[in-house]
């Protein structure tokens, strides 16, 4: 879980993953987005894919990225717990 709240919070990787929010992308087009060298970028697909946020895939001579949707619901189910509502605290018991 470390991995991912490192991931996050860069501000350059919380656009790529809402860049592939709508759809996959192949790394060319994501480069097109960003005004970083190939190699900044690359760093940023390798923590990415290191938190397990996103899935590359190679077809032929491109790698193509999509959000890995599994690794999100963990992380919300993370954060409900933590900050989510409490149970109910305990009753007084009555005296009879």
């Amino acid at each position: 879980m470390n991995e991912v709240f490192k991931a996050l919070s860069d501000p350059t990787r919380r656009d790529i993953l809402a860049a592939l929010r709508q759809d996959e992308q192949t790394a060319g087009q994501l480069a097109d987005r960003f005004p970083l060298s190939k190699s900044t970028l690359s760093g940023h697909f390798a923590v990415l894919k290191a938190a397990d946020l996103i899935d590359s895939e190679k077809r032929g001579t491109t790698i193509i990225y999509r959000l890995n949707t599994t690794v999100f619901q963990d992380v919300l189910s993370h954060m409900l717990n933590l900050f989510g509502p409490t149970s109910a605290p305990p009753t007084q018991k009555e005296n009879p």
